[in-house]
This record gives C-alpha cells, structure tokens and sequence, in this order.
C-alpha cells in the first residue's frame, strides 16, 4: 500500500512540473506577442528572437532570410549578433551574396507545413550541400530547424534555428518555432515596411534638394547664348540626341559651360520632369566616390552610420551627370560600366542588385582617347560613354558671342546687385575680344561680375584683365610658342601674383575662374613646381 502511494506521489510531482514548464512557456508566448507590436528595426527584431525564444531551447544563434523579387533567390535579412558563425572567412559571403532557392534545402523547407529538421555532417557527407550549409557546418553547427515565413498568404522567407548539438531541436523545441512563426512573420514585414519608409524618406529629402537646384538652374536651349558657326552645329547636335535616351559625352576645356548643356539636354528629354543627379568625380576622395555613386548599407564600413541611396538609384528614371568623368578612378571604371551596361547596381555592403533606369550624361575636359593610350582610362568604358559626343568649342573660336555673353553677365549681375542696368564701352569691349580667354565662358563671367562690383557708373569702362596680359598685350605676338607653353606661362604668372596661394579668397583659382581640384590638375600636368613661383 505504502510503494503505490510513492508512485502517485511521484507522478503527481512530474505532472506538475510539466504543467508549471507549460504555464511558463505561455506566458513567454503571450509577452512574445506584446513585443511584436513595439519592434520598429532588425537590432530589436533579433533580439526578440535570441532574448525570447531562448528561454523556451537552446540554440547557437537565428538568422532570417528573405525570398528576392525574382522568386528565385534568396539573401540573408537579419543575423544574430552573437552568432559564432561571424569568425568565419567566408562570413561575409553568408550575408551579402544571394543563393537559388532550388538548392536542396531552402525549397524543402518552403515546401513542408511546418519546421523542418537538418542534420549537417549528413548533407555535407553527401557531397552536394550548397556553400551556405558548408560554411556553418565549418564553424560548428550541427543541426538546423528551418521553418517558413508567411504573410498574408505570401511566402516571405525562412527563420532558422542552429545549433552546435544533435537533437537540440525536439519536439517541444519545433511545436514552439511553429507557435511563433506566425508572430515573427509578422514582425519581419513590419521591420520592411519601416525600411522602406526610411528609405523612401531619405529618398525624398535627396530629391527635395536636387529640385530646388534644377528649379535656380533650369537651363534649356535657350540659356545657351551663341549665335557663331561653331555653337550653331553644337544647337543642332544637340537638337538631335535631346529625345532619345542615348548617353551623352561632352567634351571640352573647363569654363566652357559642360553642366549648362547636360541640363539643357535632360530638361529637354522626356526625362525632365525627373530629377538630374550631378557627381563630380573630380571634387570627392577616391574612397568615397564608390559609396557616393552607389550608395552603401549601415555598417558596411567605418563610419557608415545609417544606410545612404547612393546617386544611381536617386536619378531613377532620371539623368545622370558625371562630370570630370576622365579623374574617376581606373578600379571604380569597372563597376560603373557594368552598371551601365546591366542597369543594375549595388550598394556597398548590400544584398543583391537594385535595378536602375538611367540616362548617362559625362562630361570631361580630357582627351580620353589619350587616357585611354596611356592606360588611364578603360577604353570598354570609353566606347560605352562615346555614343554621342559634343565638343563644346573655346571662347577664343567663338569671339563673335563675347559681346551677347557680355551683356548677357553684365545684366545679370547687374540686377543681383540691385543696381541700374549697366553697360560696356567699347575700349572695354575691344579689350575682352583680343583677350585668349585660357578659362572660357566662366572666367569672363567672373571677370565682368568682379568689373560690375568694382565700376562706380554705370559703365563698364575698364576691364581688370590678368596683369600678364595687361604687360604684353601691346609686345609683338609669339606664335612660335605651343598653348600648353602659353597656358603654363600663364597659370605660373598668375600664382606668382597670388603669392603661390591656390585656393580661397584671392587665391590663383578664383581669380582663373577654376575649380580648385582642376587648377590642381592643371599644375600637376604642366609641370609646374614650387620653385617655379620663386621669382
């Protein structure tokens, strides 16, 4: 009597035991629902997951992943930040590539009802485990549950479990997964639609900026003065390549007015009323312009704070505009072509490819044939950019547009400085049309600002031309001498003048009406050294 009493008393105590295990279990489950709701980011949604469900079983760590577009890959969403899987060298493979779905194991947990068991020293004594499996099987893993991700009757991806025992994953530990499925389902679409929010925001306060832009510099044709022969052919190429989709190189020296013309040909297209993205590939460090064409994910490097839209997917269905394109570095001349070329992009540190709807415009004041001999420039690249070229002319084979120009700038200017219309006399003019003009259109629009400021009257009667030429203007003309020596004389000159002072107020760059980078540029291809300017 007294041994069946002990057996009662001891089934009594395992059935309360399991019972108080239960009301355990659903109280993790009921607060399990309670923090769905409040998760707003992938850091808060793992968490949930690794803090959670770790008190229901054991695993190592939780990675989920999503289905892609095409429904036929798969990339990695989300992955535990503790996961041991992270020493790995080819970790970063795990987390950025995307992987077939039909692959042996990712379709057979898509296909199943519930969560679905792998024994990983099985799959990889097979011989044919897909490189994901591989890569956890080598840092340790032996056994995964996997389960399918489902929302609104659409397939989303797959929660994993992993673990480095056999038989961690019983049958308690799949009847929970299947509990919470439903609930991290739901989490995971809302952390999405929190991303795209976020992107789409940052996306508008991008394109925010670049109307207000395009709205002060809405240039079309007819902002474009030339009434010569040479902007004649120019008009009626451009007349030409405005319509169609075709990617535009413009060539020329730099002053010439390159970004006046991209914005013509794009606020001409059927593009116009999207945006026209500008990169200068000359004003960035190398190590940025990357980041800055294509756009990077948090984290993806030192620094990388919050994820940034990279240029390419900002001028979606838009234009383009790569100006200095002949100082882009020769590596980052590999991913832009295949951008071009595959319409398609991706983001440092991202996980698959975006596809993009762009129209390139470039812009150099190179010789990229020449580059392109000398091994600076990719000619693959070179002939994708050369479709349809436009060779903006100097303003010294274009004297008969000084005078518009000039007026043109002197009214301009005149009205910023809330000042009568002024006027030029004729020695003035006289002296811009004998002038050279190393720096084109916009050194004389700097030059007749500058003159505006400095006249008293209402005419423009001296003109402050460089002090070189003021020297030499009445001295017999060389013509023996080459225009890169006639330029060089002329750049060295002026940085003598400016005390060798390059950029900032009164410096060299402002008063040659140059991009501080190109002046640069310049001084490096001349040869133009320290010792130079000691005179």
């Amino acid at each position: 009597m007294a041994k069946s009493t002990h057996k009662t008393t001891t089934h009594t105590s395992d059935d309360q035991d399991a019972l108080e295990k239960k009301i355990r279990q659903q109280e993790i489950l009921l607060s399990l629902s309670a923090e769905i709701i409040r998760i707003k980011n992938k850091p808060g949604l793992m968490a949930m997951i690794r803090e959670t469900l770790g008190q229901l079983f054991s695993f190592s760590h939780a990675i989920v992943t999503l289905i892609c577009e095409d429904r036929k890959h798969w990339k990695t969403f989300l992955v535990d930040s503790d996961s041991t899987t992270r020493q790995h060298k080819q970790y970063n493979d795990l987390i950025t590539h995307t992987y077939p779905i039909q692959d042996g194991i990712y379709n057979k947990v898509l296909e199943a009802e519930g969560c679905v068991v792998f024994d990983l020293d099985e799959l990889v004594a097979r011989g044919n485990a897909p490189s994901h499996i591989i890569i956890q099987h080598e840092a340790g893993i032996k056994e995964i549950a996997a389960i399918t991700l489902v929302c609104d009757n659409i397939q989303l991806g797959v929660l994993s479990f992993y673990a480095k025992t056999h038989g961690a994953f019983t049958k308690d530990a799949r009847d929970i997964i299947e509990q919470i499925v439903g609930q991290v389902s739901l989490a995971v679409a809302n952390v999405q639609q929190m991303e795209e929010i976020n992107r789409y925001k940052q996306q508008l306060e991008e394109e925010n900026h670049y109307f207000r832009e395009a709205s002060a510099t809405g240039y079309t044709y007819s902002d474009i003065i030339g009434t010569g022969e040479a902007m004649q052919k120019m008009f009626h190429l451009l007349g030409q390549v405005a319509y169609a989709n075709s990617t535009v190189l413009i060539l020329g020296e730099t002053g010439t007015g390159k970004e006046l013309v991209a914005r013509a040909i794009h606020n001409s297209s059927p593009r116009k009323d999207k945006l026209m993205v500008k990169v200068n590939c000359a004003a960035m460090p190398a190590s940025l312009i990357e980041s800055e064409l294509f756009g990077h994910e948090k984290g993806s490097f030192t620094g990388a704070t919050e994820r940034r839209i990279g240029k390419f997917e900002l001028a979606n269905k838009g234009t383009l505009f790569l100006d200095e394109i002949g100082e882009m570095p020769v590596d980052l001349q590999v991913k832009l072509l295949r951008a071009i070329q595959e319409k398609e992009i991706e983001r440092i540190g991202g996980r698959g490819p975006i596809k993009v709807d762009v129209r390139i415009i470039a812009a150099t004041n190179r010789n990229l044939k020449k580059e392109v001999a000398e091994g600076r420039f990719r000619e693959d690249l070179f002939y994708r950019l050369n479709v349809f070229p436009i060779t903006l002319p100097p303003l010294r084979e274009r004297r008969e547009d000084i005078p518009a120009l000039a007026n043109h700038f002197i009214g301009k200017y005149s009205r910023n400085a809330g000042r009568k219309e002024m006027s030029i006399s004729s020695k003035a003019m006289k002296e811009l049309m004998s002038y050279d003009w190393p720096g084109n259109v916009r050194e004389l629009e700097h030059l007749l600002e500058r003159s505006v400021l400095l006249t008293s009257g209402n005419v423009i009667k001296e003109i402050d031309l460089p002090v070189i030429y003021k020297n030499t203007v009445k001295e017999e003309k060389d013509y023996t001498k080459t225009l890169a020596e006639m330029e060089r004389e002329y750049i060295v000159e002026v940085l003598k003048r400016c005390n060798g002072k390059v950029f900032g107020p009164g410096g060299a760059a402002e008063v040659l009406g140059l991009r501080v980078s190109t002046l640069n540029s310049r001084i490096k291809k001349l040869g133009i050294k320290k010792e130079t300017l000691i005179s």
